[in-house]
């Protein structure tokens, strides 16, 4: 889709082709086609599929407001899920006055800067491609915030976030080869985004979550978001929206867990083994879970925990301990047949035992279901057969 097409099906005929394009939503492509090219053009008949395609996929991300919303593929996928974006505008909202002026450098298709229009700032976006510019544009009038809402096309680079309370960026992380995980490949690059931050009062970063650690700027928080139990991306805080130095976040909930430098014990399994949420390993945040359900970990350098008591924590799901064997085929295979499993959910961390081909090799039979835990416990490969997960 190029710009022409996508600014046709903002006219009514657009409009409406787009309309009879949700109505087929499930229907077979090419029937689909063929019934809107009896009333429009191929060009315009395309966009609608297409976009009507997107809608449905963006559901998963923006609930009911995906209906009224208009994408790109790409800018689908790196765009923020709304609870993500919600969370962020809150934390700004928090740090500083009710209404500030923001400046959104990498706007996007505009996810972030819907919610923080929503939380009552002024948002003046850019971004480089017109497409995605007018996108963004279409999708603050679409729900209401254009008149918090001005985006331009522009170059990231040429932002002056001095003029500004805060500014906001999510650099691009697509090259022409797909998604890259270097920030010295982001678009703009990572030393270009550092300026624009060095020169704004309160900057806010949306980062990939592995991005590593020694890009972090000394003075930003980093915070890593998990949704309901995935890691999704993390933020880089600095000026007044800085709280602490490394902090977790679990949505729905807003569950957060900040760095306080405890660190875990080492020790023998106990009764349960807890999984931390991938936010707060990514935020290097383990002890502080060890800490919260009075566990110690398997191994140094894993993020399993151990404990002897039941304790319920958002920040982690608990399995109650079967068995803990030496890892060995035959031993885990015969441990499970004689436990009658026929269902089994493997789970590996610090192994390179191929899953797929465990569970064939397993050849399980029977009606009861377990968790198996690969992983190294005083560095030696060991499978940890549990109970299916308690609720958080």
């Amino acid at each position: 889709m190029d710009l022409d097409a996508f600014d046709e099906l903002l006219t009514p005929r657009g409009r409406r082709a787009l309309a009879e394009a949700g109505e087929l939503a499930g229907a077979d492509p090419v029937a689909a086609a063929t019934r809107l090219r009896r009333t429009y053009d191929a060009a315009l008949t395309s966009a609608a599929l297409t976009q009507a395609a997107l809608r449905e996929r963006a559901t998963a991300k923006f609930g009911e407001d995906a209906r009224l919303m208009y994408f790109t593929p790409h800018g689908l996928e790196q765009s923020t899920r709304t609870e993500v974006a919600g969370h962020r505008a809150t934390r700004l909202i928090a740090a500083g006055s009710p209404s500030p002026e923001v400046v959104d450098a990498c706007c996007g298709i505009g996810g972030d800067l819907l919610a923080l229009a929503r939380a009552g700032c002024t948002v003046e976006a850019v971004d480089t491609d017109p497409l995605t510019a007018a996108v963004a544009r279409a999708n603050a009038e679409a729900l209401g915030l254009a008149d918090r809402v001005t985006v331009s096309v522009a170059d990231a680079a040429a932002v002056e976030p001095e003029r500004y309370d805060v500014l906001f960026a999510d650099p691009a992380r697509r090259t022409s080869r797909g998604r890259t995980f270097d920030p010295m490949a982001y678009s703009p690059p990572w030393p270009v985004v550092l300026g624009l931050v060095s020169r704004a009062r309160t900057a806010c970063l949306k980062v990939a979550p592995g991005i590593p650690y020694t890009f972090i700027p000394p003075e930003a928080e980093a915070e890593w978001v998990s949704f309901k139990g995935e890691v999704k991306e993390a933020t880089l805080w600095t000026g007044a929206a800085r709280e602490a130095g490394r902090r977790a976040t679990r949505l729905p909930g807003g569950h957060t867990l900040a760095a306080t430098g405890v660190e875990a014990d080492t020790g023998p399994a106990g009764r349960y083994v807890y999984e931390p949420d991938g936010a707060a390993i990514r935020a290097h945040l383990v002890g502080e879970v060890a800490e919260l359900v009075a566990g110690r970990l398997l191994d140094p350098m894993i993020a399993y925990i151990t404990g002897d008591a039941p304790v319920d924590t958002p920040w982690a799901t608990r399995y109650e301990i079967d068995d803990v064997l030496p890892f060995s085929l035959k031993k885990l295979r015969a441990a499970l047949r004689e436990r009658k499993i026929g269902n089994v959910t493997i789970k590996k961390r610090a192994s390179a035992v191929d899953i797929e081909r465990l569970r064939s090799d397993l050849r399980l039979k029977g009606d009861e279901s377990a968790v198996v835990i690969l992983t190294r416990i005083a560095d030696k490969p060991s499978a940890i057969i549990c109970n299916q997960p308690s609720p958080i």
